[in-house]
């Protein structure tokens, strides 16, 4: 039977257990790599990092998912959502925990590769579980849920870091990571395969590769859609990396503030994102994608932007929770219209490769951002960000298939 045409309002118990296993893995996945973030200003000390070695550890990262989400993305598509999605939490738990030992910036690139793999392959696998565990009138906000679940471990991160940073240095916090390995026991246990996926699995015919490359590029329209998602998230992800990675630092250098405040700016913009996700989701699932994107990816222009004319500390957690709301808001919705745009057999595929194409590409906007502090002052980093806001607008705009899941 297939989930995505029923309507239900109380949970059943695979629901429940989806919802609560995917957005338990978003966030231990969330507060792992987030955990770069808090670390960079000591990393950058102790090792006498540039700005551009610097943010290479996070756009390094970003290639691992690129190279893990295709390779998990048609693995989940091949043998099972469920068995997959353990297998990608213990890997980048493994590795986080790892840098704990790392004192070399070549180690530090493998190590971070290696968790970005992991991470990579979890984000498809787990919102294709989604998608087949609830109706699709409600894939917006369950896919909303679970990207909260994200921002969750993002503030744990801040609260681990703001504790164990000054107290036992950077390394002794990845050391943290190694605990979303007992995840998988629970994952295991509790998750199951859905009827619609097995349903997909009886009745397909040909490789997945041939699958996976038709129905995401076989005509002109098809081959447009994928892309233009592609560029979409890539703005998403050089958005969301570009404020949490830099912004902690940059932050401490220009306000003066020491590791514990610049985290309370986080979770600031953090709950500001949490937020905006539900009300994303809600927008999403009773007047369509096309409008939730408009609204959010205008806000995002205009109010990452005036990140630039925050003074004080106050003014700063004001607009960066309002930053938050808008520009990270929309991320749950990518998974929600890759799901309903692609098919079952093909929708952990289609997923991870949107997705963690965005995340290579995007995730150099750390670099970026690192060369642009070297030389220009922070209007010219938010106006940067700014701009590429409006062109996700304007390439939303014109992808017909949102079109269609507008009056559907």
């Amino acid at each position: 039977m297939d989930t995505t045409n029923e309507h239900s309002h109380a949970l059943t118990t695979d629901q429940k257990w989806t919802i609560a296993s995917t957005s338990s893995g978003f966030m231990l996945e969330n507060m792992d790599v987030l955990f770069l973030s808090f670390a960079m200003s000591s990393m950058i000390a102790d090792l006498h990092l540039s700005g551009g070695a610097a943010g290479l550890i996070s756009s390094i990262t970003n290639l691992g998912m690129l190279f893990g989400g295709i390779a998990f993305g048609m693995l989940g598509d091949k043998i099972g959502r469920v068995k997959t999605f353990s297998h990608t939490v213990i890997i980048f738990a493994v590795a986080t925990a790892c840098m704990a030992f790392a004192n070399n910036i070549y180690l530090i690139y493998a190590l971070r590769f290696l968790a970005g793999i992991g991470a990579g392959g979890e984000y498809g696998v787990g919102i294709a579980l989604i998608a087949e565990a609830f109706p699709k009138k409600e894939i917006g906000k369950m896919t909303s849920i679970a990207a909260v679940g994200g921002q969750v471990g993002a503030i744990f991160a801040a609260l681990i870091a703001a504790w164990i940073i000054p107290t036992a240095g950077w390394h002794m916090l990845f050391l943290v990571g190694i605990v979303p390995v007992v995840l998988t026991v629970f994952i295991r246990k509790h998750l199951h395969e859905s009827k619609q996926f097995l349903t997909a699995k009886a009745e397909e015919k040909g490789s997945l590769l041939t699958n996976v490359a038709g129905k995401m590029f076989a005509t002109p329209r098809l081959a447009w859609q994928s892309i233009g998602l592609m560029i979409m998230m890539t703005v998403q992800i050089a958005g969301y990396f570009g404020l949490m990675n830099w912004l902690p630092t940059i932050v401490q250098k220009q306000l003066n503030l020491n590791v514990a405040n610049s985290s309370l700016w986080m979770i600031a913009t953090i709950m500001g994102m949490s937020i905006g996700m539900m009300t994303f989701g809600t927008i999403f699932d009773h007047f369509g994608p096309r409008r939730a994107f408009g609204i959010f990816l205008i806000g995002s222009a205009i109010m990452v932007y005036t990140l630039s004319l925050a003074t004080n500390m106050i003014t700063l957690l004001i607009i960066g929770a309002i930053v938050g709301f808008f520009s990270n808001g929309m991320f749950g919705g990518y998974g929600a219209v890759i799901s309903r745009l692609y098919p079952t057999e093909i929708r952990s595929s289609a997923n991870n490769i949107i997705v963690n194409i965005g995340r290579a590409i995007g995730g150099f906007s750390s670099v970026v951002i690192g060369i642009l502090m070297d030389h220009y002052n922070l209007t010219v980093v938010m106006g940067f960000l700014s701009s590429l806001y409006i062109i996700s607008l304007i390439i939303m705009i014109s992808l017909p298939g949102l079109k269609k899941l507008a009056n559907n």
